[in-house]
């Protein structure tokens, strides 16, 4: 019986180790999972935010995919190396984008601007190891929120065009503003798969429109 009652305590140690430890693997590409939430339930947008979103991912390119009801779809194609962010939306017969350059992004991010201090504190998201950030918004000190990122995925300059770019490693939640409207997400799954190279080109069938009537089809809405 001391025996078996050994082998049940190095069991239940191991066990227990292994679902608070970090099990993911260290990727360069693949795609993300997240769940998304307003942080203001009442913004005029609100309605119009998705519950989920996919982000592919391969070294520092990404697309961030989102859709509501499969009908209103916007995507984010971000290229550090061009500093460019491009936003796609599809809604039934619209199909219509815009790009950023590093003046508009730089613009947008000063709009939405972070002061972000390392804590020792980690968490395990999606099967990752995460580090804890402490973020304060500079023209709202007393918003403090929290946010987590991996050094285990994608590249460390992949935050290069965010508000987050101090940061080297893949976020994990964190909120980020668009368009007026601010969402948290937080990552819920992690695939090891490969990404094509196209995944990151604009389709030709949208038509490309300035940064100001992209957000004048946005204001619309509200």
């Amino acid at each position: 019986m001391k025996i078996l009652s050994g082998v049940i305590v190095i069991l239940f140690a191991f066990v227990f180790s292994f679902c608070n430890s970090s099990t993911g693997k260290a990727i360069s590409e693949g795609t993300i999972e997240y769940e998304l939430k307003p942080v203001n339930p009442n913004h005029a947008l609100a309605g119009f935010a998705p519950s989920a979103a996919v982000l592919k991912f391969k070294k520092d390119k990404f697309i961030l995919e989102m859709s509501i009801m499969g009908m209103f779809n916007t995507m984010f194609v971000g290229d550090p190396d061009k500093k460019t962010l491009t936003q796609m939306v599809k809604f039934l017969d619209l199909k219509q984008a815009c790009v950023e350059n590093e003046k508009d992004i730089n613009e947008e991010n000063a709009a939405y601007k972070l002061t972000i201090e390392e804590t020792k504190e980690t968490k395990v998201i999606a099967g990752y190891k995460c580090h804890k950030l402490k973020v304060t918004m500079v023209d709202a000190p007393k918003t403090v929120f929290e946010a987590y990122y991996t050094k285990d995925i994608g590249a460390e300059n992949v935050n290069l065009m965010s508000p987050y770019s101090a940061v080297k490693g893949m976020l994990m939640q964190y909120r980020v503003q668009k368009m007026g409207l601010e969402l948290e997400f937080t990552a819920k799954a992690v695939n090891d798969v490969e990404i094509a190279d196209n995944t990151f080109d604009i389709p030709s069938y949208f038509k490309m429109v300035s940064r100001a009537d992209m957000k004048k089809y946005f204001d619309s809405l509200q």
